[in-house]
């Protein structure tokens, strides 16, 4: 898995999409990735070495003479790095790959690169269904060399066709997966994520603060890691992590029934979302008008519990639920796993701002029938890489 020693080296080389490469360090980043940079002359064309200097809080290696700090800059490099990623790859790097040819600082570091390869295209379509460039493709992967993408689409040149540069999440994803183990190959995981809403009338609803980051965050884990991934989520902003089956639902009752249909076919349960406990009992079948219909009070009736139900179903297989609180949590906490019978529970105070719904960290304690293991403040996918280990002990294969 990802942790924040993970050296990831970003090449970049000369193509239209080599913009997008800033979104991929980025997302490397969050993923708890220290990352580097090489970029060929014609990739600084589209974007400057400064701009990446800037989001990596290191060098830029441009030249094979001119690197602070080292005389041999692509040997530091190769060394330094767990994964090198190539985005975008044009026809003309991955010719240079192929070959062996190591004529400036990014194909002299690639060429001493010992780390696992992964290679992003991006170019014309007819470039990339030149025979030349899928020779080349079929020797990069005879090497071990991964690929991910080209996708189909509009290109920047106008035509439609594959060499697409891959979407930056599924590259990110793609990039992780090289740095870890996949100890959760085979296993197939439920997750819900996010809030739910529930209907006053159809403009107005009672919801929560969740974002659902949490929930997306341990889907995106537990793909890169090798487990097959059903997300069900309520209403979020987030975009679906590359490789996971999503499920949009809006109510309590809607993410009820899908989670125990889709519980039929999984070996994990983890219930991060924060659904509501109460629903309105007769929602309005139209918007309500404050002119002539007063809303003075709103009768409430209590919704199905998800996390209760997916115990009393589970037999020999795992269900994780959350505590969210802002008092009291580890009794609160404990009494939970208790009366649901969960195997395990995540507990964090959502008081605290790194802890906080929304919050791109976490600070969570593992509560079990063992004992209650607390964690460190973490980035959320380091977070849930921890859930993941705690989940990967107590699987029976």
């Amino acid at each position: 898995m990802a942790t924040e020693k993970s050296h990831v080296l970003l090449a970049v080389c000369g193509g239209i999409a080599a913009y997008k490469a800033c979104e991929v360090l980025r997302g490397l980043q969050k993923a708890g990735c220290e990352v580097r940079v090489t970029m060929t002359a014609d990739a600084e064309r589209f974007v400057g070495a400064t701009t990446f200097e800037a989001l990596s809080g290191a060098p830029v290696a441009t030249s094979l003479y001119e690197y602070p700090g080292s005389a041999i800059p692509h040997i530091e490099l190769a060394e330094w790095a767990d994964a090198a990623v190539v985005v975008p790859a044009t026809a003309n790097v991955m010719a240079k790959m192929a070959c062996g040819i190591a004529d400036d600082c990014l194909t002299t570091t690639l060429l001493a690169c010992a780390c696992p390869v992964l290679v992003a295209p991006g170019m014309n379509a007819h470039m990339w269904q030149n025979p030349a460039t899928q020779a080349n493709a079929a020797t990069l992967r005879g090497r071990g060399v991964s690929f991910v993408g080209p996708d189909s689409g509009r290109l920047a040149c106008g035509d439609v066709g594959e060499g697409k540069l891959a979407g930056v999440d599924e590259i990110v994803a793609a990039a992780l997966a090289l740095l870890g183990p996949r100890d959760l190959e085979g296993l197939r995981l439920l997750v819900n994520a996010g809030p739910t809403h529930e209907a006053i009338d159809p403009v107005r609803y009672i919801a929560n603060r969740s974002t659902g980051k949490m929930g997306y965050a341990i889907a995106a884990a537990a793909v890169r890691r090798g487990a097959g991934v059903t997300l069900v989520s309520g209403p979020t902003s987030l975009g679906t992590p590359a490789g996971v089956r999503r499920i949009d639902v809006e109510s309590a009752a809607q993410m009820h029934d899908a989670m125990l249909t889709a519980f039929d076919d999984a070996d994990v349960a983890i219930c991060s979302a924060a659904v509501a406990d109460y629903t309105p009992a007769a929602p309005a079948d139209h918007k309500l008008k404050k002119s002539r219909e007063h809303l003075d009070a709103i009768e409430l009736t209590e919704t199905a519990d998800i996390l209760a139900d997916l115990c009393a179903a589970k037999g020999p297989r795992v269900v994780v639920g959350f505590a969210a609180e802002t008092d009291d949590l580890l009794a609160y906490a404990r009494e939970k796993l208790e009366r649901k019978g969960a195997d395990l529970i995540v507990a964090n105070d959502v008081s605290r701002p790194e802890s906080t719904f929304g919050a791109d960290t976490n600070r969570v304690a593992l509560v079990s029938a063992e004992g209650v293991e607390q964690l460190e403040t973490m980035p959320l996918p380091a977070v849930a890489d921890a859930i993941l280990d705690a989940v990967l002990q107590r699987v029976v294969r």
